[in-house]
């Protein structure tokens, strides 16, 4: 009777959580119309104007080719491409280019910093199972990629490049997007000298309120962009019926084929105004971060996609009674009692649309950032919720600056959206193929849908670059411009980090320098906890010589701090921090890599952070001094082919990274998880052999550790100048010496990025030949 009361309870209780989460999947939906699907929303205020200022409506034909080619847009790259497929290549819930690059970093060792190590393999997100058919041909390319250094470049360079181009669609954005702005073709009473003034105004306060965060944002937008998107709707239903229910036949893409047959290089230019019916697409996928997959799906499948094929009916329909309204056609087709409420509907609605693209933006640069290819700036998280809302202060003011300028020197919408269509196209070209490559390498989809992916989609969107290329000289330079600036920063600021990090290695203090000096190191003493933060993951870095040269005394426990960032989202806490031991017990000197995925939050002060390490650092010497009982253990049993090792067989002194602290041991015990950790642990020991008492040793060294503890922690940091070698060519020298140490001196100085105490801190001068 007691299992017959308990079921319905727990049915219930499961009902209400699968309730609560259908709820809030919703809410979350409808925020994505505020912030994500803005842009997209806008288009049918200047698709049509834009197509049919270059193929004039001669007949059917022309209106119709044109809305089969438009609707056929919409179906295939944002519904097909991206709903049913690019947001499914997400990276644990990340979307964007950087996200694809890290994902693909994970299975294929394609970073150009070599700081990867066999035990991040072994956090949970990464999620490294690959299925067994088309196993031989996934390793293959795999192998590939980790072999040939030209790849590897050509494959950074081709994220770089989306990037760039979705940080150029972030400034193209906001200045196409002004409704104000594009009166000047008549659709207002405004004065033209006044609009660029208006314009400017309205993306003042757009900027303005990214600094509340995107979920206050997309809550205050979102109900503008849902009474859009039905407005949308019901004109494009009024206009369907009203005027012409047979543009239906539209539907039929053989009037594609007539379209071009008819008009011929003139439909080809079309192009680039049918290409403007998908802008903001990019951002369903680079948003992604700040919502869900199933949020964007069903807004747009549910709501987008529905009302926007009822806009573009809807003016297709009044332009078969109207052709000469081709210009106007938007406003034009509004019934006129509803002219002055959907004209005021409108210009917030053009203004909220640039949001999708500042809010990728954001996103975009803190992962190059975490991925070390983006110079380091202050990110401020705006949600507690959802880590992936951020708002960037620097790139805020940049993009502003960058919309204004645009604005007043252009001063022609068609200008813009010339502009617009090639970062647009450009950033879809490179989603398409590092897709391509997911399916290849851990997808291991079968080969032919694999090439059927990049053969439709890609084809697609190389016709409509050809399109918008031919504009070039008509403002498509500017995305360009925009993209090989950011371009050349990113890759000058990889260059030098990679650098940088070769120069530490070479240079790092050898295992027989340090056993010469012996463990007080050639110098006193003190008590104290000294944390050298470096960025090498082994060995000792040649800044701690600088500090035994430089200082009279050095602390009795010192750790080198590692803030490594891994190529996943988030690290879980439990498996945030390893530990080794440097040199000999009686050195006192250990290794710490503290990691952290590209969207985790450092929201730790330094009291929490040296609590916490203290406290692994204790639970590490614990672990130790059990593995080392086991093996005496073992040893004395005559049981020498179990290796308590690990995998490895690396000991206490050897150089990698064996320990992962604060494991969760549960996890660690299920089939097919693998852990150097969970070797030891997995065999249960007496409690006699585990216990301090009998290992005088443990019981010293963890005393000496709280004794130091009390006495403080001092920060060693290196006040690094990074520098070409003599002989080094002149564009090398030119790239290192100046614009890579301008990028150095101007970005978040290391005290602030590491968020370490400036009362603690002790820095020592030092130069990097590279």
């Amino acid at each position: 009777m007691r299992v017959r009361v308990q079921l319905p309870l727990l049915s219930c209780v499961l009902l209400l959580y699968q309730d609560i989460s259908t709820w809030a999947t919703v809410a979350l939906a409808f925020q994505t119309l505020g912030v994500v699907y803005g842009d997209m929303g806008t288009s049918p205020l200047y698709v049509f104007t834009d197509v049919f200022s270059k193929v004039p409506i001669e007949s059917e034909v022309d209106v119709l080719g044109a809305l089969s080619t438009v609707m056929y847009t919409i179906a295939l790259i944002p519904l097909a491409k991206y709903v049913f497929v690019v947001l499914k290549a997400n990276d644990n819930g990340e979307g964007g280019t950087f996200a694809l690059y890290s994902l693909i970093a994970r299975y294929a060792k394609v970073s150009m910093l070599p700081n990867r190590q066999p035990a991040d393999e072994l956090i949970s997100s990464f999620k490294l199972k690959l299925p067994t058919p088309e196993l031989e041909r996934a390793l293959h390319i795999k192998e590939i990629l980790e072999t040939r250094r030209f790849l590897k470049t050509l494959l950074l360079l081709l994220v770089l490049m989306g990037t760039s181009m979705v940080i150029g669609d972030g400034i193209l954005t906001p200045a196409i997007s002004g409704a104000l702005y594009r009166c000047e073709s008549g659709d207002c009473l405004i004065e033209p000298k006044s609009v660029v003034s208006f314009s400017i105004v309205i993306l003042l306060a757009l900027f303005g309120i990214q600094q509340f965060g995107t979920g206050k944002v997309g809550f205050m937008f979102a109900p503008i962009l849902a009474l859009w998107f039905f407005s949308l709707g019901a004109i494009g239903l009024y206009n369907l019926v009203t005027y012409d229910i047979s543009v239906l036949r539209a539907l039929n893409p053989a009037y594609i084929y007539f379209f071009f047959q008819k008009n011929g290089v003139a439909a080809w230019s079309a192009l680039g105004g049918c290409v403007l019916c998908i802008t903001g697409a990019e951002a369903m996928f680079a948003d992604l971060g700040h919502f869900s997959v199933k949020a964007i799906q069903i807004a747009f499948t549910f709501v987008v996609f529905p009302c926007l094929l009822l806009a573009y009916l809807g003016q297709a329909a009044y332009l078969m009674k109207h052709p000469d309204s081709a210009s106007r056609i938007f406003y034009n087709s509004v019934p006129e009692s509803l002219f002055w409420p959907v004209f005021i509907l409108a210009s917030f609605a053009a203004m909220i649309a640039s949001q999708a693209m500042i809010s990728a933006t954001f996103s975009c640069v803190k992962q190059s950032m975490a991925l070390g290819c983006f110079p380091r700036l202050k990110i401020i998280h705006t949600s507690r919720k959802r880590m992936g809302q951020i708002y960037i202060p620097v790139i805020n003011y940049f993009l502003m600056t960058m919309c204004i300028i645009v604005v007043a020197i252009f001063r022609s919408t068609t200008d813009i959206a010339n502009a617009y269509g090639i970062a647009e196209v450009g950033v879809m070209i490179v989603t398409t193929t590092l897709v391509t490559l997911v399916m290849l390498l851990i997808w291991q989809t079968n080969l032919v849908l694999a090439f059927l992916f990049p053969l439709v989609f890609g084809s697609i969107e190389l016709i409509y670059l050809s399109a918008v290329l031919s504009k070039l000289l008509e403002g498509g330079w500017l995305p360009l411009a925009f993209a090989s600036f950011f371009l050349c920063v990113m890759y000058i600021w990889n260059y030098g980090s990679v650098l940088k990090y070769q120069s530490e290695v070479r240079e790092k203090i050898s295992m027989d320098l340090m056993h010469d000096l012996g463990s007080n190191l050639g110098t006193v003493r003190v008590p104290g906890i000294g944390l050298l933060y470096n960025e090498l993951v082994t060995g000792i870095p040649s800044i701690f010589g600088q500090y035994l040269l430089s200082l009279p005394a050095i602390q009795s426990t010192i750790v080198f701090v590692c803030i490594k960032y891994v190529p996943v989202p988030v690290v879980p806490q439990e498996e945030r921090f390893l530990f080794r031991r440097v040199c000999p017990k009686d050195y006192h000197m250990f290794r710490c890599v503290a990691r952290y995925g590209y969207k985790d939050v450092r929201k730790e002060n330094h009291q929490a952070f040296e609590q916490l390490l203290v406290e692994s650092l204790e639970k590490f010497l614990r672990r130790e001094a059990q593995d080392l009982a086991l093996e005496r253990d073992l040893n004395d049993f005559d049981m020498d082919s179990v290796s308590v090792t690990g995998d490895d067989g690396a000991g206490a002194g050897t150089d990698d990274l064996r320990t992962p602290l604060l494991m969760n041991d549960q996890r660690r015990e299920e089939p097919g998880a693998s852990s150097q950790a969970a070797a030891p642990m997995g065999l249960l020991l007496p409690s006699s052999v585990m216990s301090s008492d009998e290992d005088p040793s443990l019981e010293y060294e963890l005393s000496a550790l709280r004794e130091a503890m009390e006495s403080g922690f001092t920060y060693l940091l290196a006040h690094g100048d990074v520098r070409a070698k003599k002989e080094s060519f002149f564009l090398k020298k030119l790239v290192i010496n100046y614009f890579y140490a301008f990028l150095r001196k101007n970005c978040r100085a290391g005290a602030a990025n590491l968020k370490v105490p400036h009362m603690n801190i002790l820095q020592v001068g030092m130069t990097y030949m590279v």
